[in-house]
């Protein structure tokens, strides 16, 4: 029988393992630095509550799971693994009217999403969320954006920009090139993939969804404005029409000047009126954190979604949320050698003389770990020479030998794997000297 994962997923051995929890280590840090609570969902949800929330193209993309028994046989569903995060949290506050609001909550868990696997692109993943719920105030958009690039300064992230835009832009741009209702949908999942395939494709896909030459040219002579943020502003405001593209421009505003305040520098921010983000459920400003090199997308984004949480409940509650793209950060820090030295390894091996000496091993091994000091016992059944090579290959620094002669002295052999030295001494002196 021959074993294989399934594709678009991945195992992680000791080193990535330990790599990815100290990312999330220390991104929890900074959601507590700036009030977000932490929040737990199921992988699990009804399908009822999935379906529909994002779009025909994400609702193809969820994991169905069979209903049992006949049910199972005739193909029907009730179940699915989540897509994402954010529906899950529309749910929570929907049932939990108690919440006290504004209710900031931060979430990292696994999502499955049945796509064709690629670079930085797997079926299961993981997300880590940041939301903030029952405000309306673009100071809560900004801090949003404000969150993210401080967890990024915190991984050690230097280079990265910020691509801001706004859903009722985008509305408006679809209203005049004649796109409206599952049109302006068509429109904007097409004008989404601008980044990963180029203008000319995307210009094609738009004259195979039926947009003439005229309503083309009107989409691109918005979305090709240059100029800075003040600027490009400015150009939409007087481009597009409507009450809402003044909302937007006003609200665009505020959360760059916001966010400058909460600390990000400006030379991040930047006005794009080609950022579409995928998904329906956004009605606001939208944005995402994307890295010059190397080239895999974005590894951040969100956006407001003020109508989401209203599906689920009474009344309608306004949001905005983020999510930093974990799988894409792994990538990137790993292929900009941006890890150091790991700091959750075994610091000694406490070897196994041989079996009459295994209950003396047990007790230093114990006493180290009292003491702080982080210890892996031998329980092999390899000679002291055997061990050696085990503690050699495992990159353990030091190595405790506890063998008859020691133990009539009340001492240890403290051996030094990366200088070569070696020295007898009690075992507390021993635990100051490996914790030191």
């Amino acid at each position: 029988m021959s074993v294989h994962l399934a594709r678009g997923t991945r195992d992680f051995l000791p080193d990535a393992a330990a790599r990815r929890h100290q990312v999330l280590d220390q991104v929890r840090v900074v959601f507590a630095r700036h009030g977000f609570e932490p929040l737990q969902t199921p992988a699990i949800e009804r399908i009822e509550t999935l379906m529909g929330k994002y779009g025909d193209e994400g609702s193809k993309l969820i994991y169905k799971i069979l209903k049992r028994g006949e049910g199972a046989a005739r193909g029907e569903c009730d179940l699915a693994l989540r897509y994402d995060l954010t529906v899950p949290l529309a749910r929570v506050i929907a049932m939990n009217p108690q919440l006290r609001m504004p209710f900031k909550r931060w979430q990292a868990a696994p999502v499955w999403r049945a796509e064709r696997p690629a670079r930085g692109r797997y079926r299961e993943f993981w997300q880590c969320d940041g939301d903030i719920v029952g405000s309306t105030e673009p100071l809560a958009d900004a801090q949003c954006v404000a969150v993210a690039c401080d967890a990024l300064t915190e991984l050690g992230f230097t280079d990265f920009t910020v691509r801001l835009n706004d859903r009722r832009v985008l509305r408006a741009l679809a209203r005049t090139a004649g796109a409206e209702g599952e049109r302006e949908t068509s429109l904007l999942v097409a004008v989404d993939k601008l980044d990963k395939i180029g203008r000319d494709a995307v210009d094609a896909e738009l004259a195979s969804r039926g947009f003439e030459d005229a309503q083309r040219a009107a989409v691109w002579g918005v979305l090709e404005l240059s100029g800075s943020n003040a600027e490009l502003l400015e150009q939409l405001g007087a481009r597009l029409d409507g009450a809402e593209v003044e909302q937007a421009v006003s609200t665009l505003t505020q959360v760059l000047e916001l966010a400058e305040a909460l600390g990000v520098d400006p030379a991040r921010l930047a006005i794009d009126p080609t950022l579409a983000r995928g998904l329906d459920y956004y009605t606001g400003p939208v944005f995402e954190v994307t890295v010059t090199e190397p080239a895999v997308g974005s590894i951040a984004g969100g956006g407001r979604y003020d109508e989401l949480v209203g599906v689920f409940g009474k009344q309608s509650v306004p949001a905005v949320g983020f999510a930093l793209g974990i799988e894409r950060i792994l990538l990137v820090m790993e292929e900009l050698d941006m890890f150091g030295p790991r700091t959750d390894g075994v610091q000694a091996l406490v070897t196994v003389y041989d079996a009459s000496q295994r209950a003396a091993a047990v007790q230093a091994a114990t006493h180290l770990r009292r003491e702080g000091v982080r210890t892996d016992l031998y329980v092999g059944a390899g000679s002291l020479k055997s061990q050696l090579k085990y503690a050699n290959a495992k990159a353990v620094r030091w190595v405790l030998i506890v063998g008859p002669s020691e133990s009539a002295a009340g001492q240890v052999t403290l051996k030094d794997m990366e200088g070569g030295g070696q020295q007898t001494l009690p075992l507390e002196e021993a635990a100051a000297r490996i914790a030191g």
